[in-house]
């Protein structure tokens, strides 16, 4: 179906995209969606006409383990919440160790890279069917943005996108402003990654800014659409015409009439950038040298969950580099997850930098480091709480105090005694420590 220009919704910007003219559809994150009910401006946009897509960004298909029928089951309702056409998510992993690996399970809180391998192909493939057979509507899958490359990669992100297409019929959600990312980060030519895309399985496209700093190039959601993001959505267009294009802004939201600036932006770059007729290069069957899997992807899942384990708790859990990565691309990657984990804990626990003020930061980073997130952001803020009073911190007292009342007022009497966190840090020093020994090989 035809989407047209459309644009993010967003809690803090609800009333700007119900005021912006030309809107002709929005996306909302599934997973900040209640399964049964929508928000006020949601269901006006919907008697206005206006489709609204879920987008998720938890399933983690990407990953070793096959997809969890809970979340599935929920993404599912929100789909027939909003009467959507399609709904997407991410070629990425999110989660990793848990039963595949004997060791404990780490989530990322971010989208991480699946290695393009045929291995993570046939694993890919799998958990895809199994998500297409319990959606009601198509499902189409976008392309992340990453700052590290898997070693020992076997197809480029073109190739390895049509065989998904080739075996699955999954439909394609193409980030520009991601290719832009992959090119600065990891010297991946966006015209040839769309050369050897299927274009024809594209549902829609998503538009974001970012900001270069020290060479590399962050995805944020949280500036202006830059002009090379805009070349290769007129690099797109000069292939098929897209049937959507949506603005993405995730943070830091500008006003109305910038919003409004930049989608008359996107307008303007697809009707100056007519497809010309031209065709991909004509390449090579792909054939994989092992010939497939024997026996199903048991043993593939097992590899696989290994090494995305291995990474993972090198992100946020303090574990040495796994063999073959880059080092330094790992720590930028660490450091961001952790800065993008701060964020998000003041977000839903903005008491916490009122108190802490200008040293909230700093204090979580410290906090953060070696530590994995704990499950949801909200435990997440009460364990930090409780690292910081255990360790006589804020020095402040009145601060001191006032994070003591928040602290108890959601977790209970008074924070742990030293003995208890005595242990607590012995067995998370434990788990790191297996995790390390079992993902070392890989």
């Amino acid at each position: 179906m035809r989407l047209g220009v459309g644009i993010g919704w967003r809690p803090e910007i609800a009333d700007a995209v119900e005021a912006l003219e030309g809107v002709e559809w929005v996306e909302a994150v599934a997973e900040n969606l209640c399964a049964d009910h929508l928000p006020d401006s949601l269901v006006r946009l919907r008697e206005r006409g206006v489709t609204v897509v879920p987008h998720g960004v938890a399933l983690g298909l990407g990953g070793a383990e096959r997809p969890d029928p809970r979340r599935l089951a929920d993404l599912a309702a929100r789909v027939r919440l909003l009467g959507a056409p399609l709904v997407t998510e991410h070629l990425a992993f999110v989660r990793a160790g848990g039963p595949l690996t004997g060791s404990p399970a780490l989530e990322a809180g971010h989208l991480l890279p699946v290695p393009r391998t045929w291995d993570a192909l046939d694993v890919l493939c799998e958990n895809v069917r199994i998500a297409q057979d319990a959606l009601p509507v198509p499902l189409a899958l976008e392309n992340i943005a990453a700052l590290v490359n898997w070693p020992g990669e076997e197809l480029t992100e073109g190739q390895f996108l049509a065989e998904l297409v080739e075996r699955t019929g999954v439909r394609l959600l193409i980030d520009v402003a991601n290719l832009h990312t992959n090119h600065v980060n990891r010297g991946e030519v966006p015209a040839s990654a769309l050369d050897e895309l299927p274009v024809e399985a594209i549902a829609y496209v998503h538009v974001a800014g970012g900001v270069e700093k020290d060479g590399v190039w962050h995805d944020t959601h949280a500036h202006p659409v830059t002009a090379p993001v805009l070349d290769v959505l007129a690099e797109l267009r000069s292939r098929v015409d897209p049937p959507g294009v949506l603005l993405e802004r995730d943070d830091d939201f500008p006003p109305a009439e910038e919003l409004a600036g930049e989608l008359a932006l996107i307008a303007s770059t697809l009707g100056a950038a007519r497809p010309t007729g031209r065709t991909a290069p004509i390449s090579a069957p792909l054939t994989r040298r092992d010939g497939g899997p024997a026996g199903g992807t048991a043993g593939v899942r097992e590899r696989l969950a290994g090494a995305q384990a291995g990474l993972l708790a090198s992100l946020v859990a303090g574990a040495p580099v796994p063999p073959g990565f880059d080092g330094e691309r790992l720590g930028v990657q660490s450091r961001a997850l952790a800065a993008k984990r701060a964020g998000v804990v003041a977000k839903v626990a903005p008491e916490l930098p009122e108190i802490l003020g200008a040293s909230y930061r700093a204090a979580f980073l410290r906090y953060a480091e070696g530590r994995p997130p704990a499950s949801g952001y909200r435990r997440d803020a009460l364990a930090f709480a409780e690292h910081l009073l255990v360790t006589g911190e804020p020095a402040d007292g009145a601060a001191r105090l006032r994070l003591t009342h928040w602290w108890q007022e959601r977790a209970g009497a008074r924070p742990p005694l030293r003995a208890t966190r005595l242990v607590r840090a012995a067995r998370a020093a434990f788990r790191t420590s297996t995790t390390t020994l079992r993902s070392g090989g890989n």
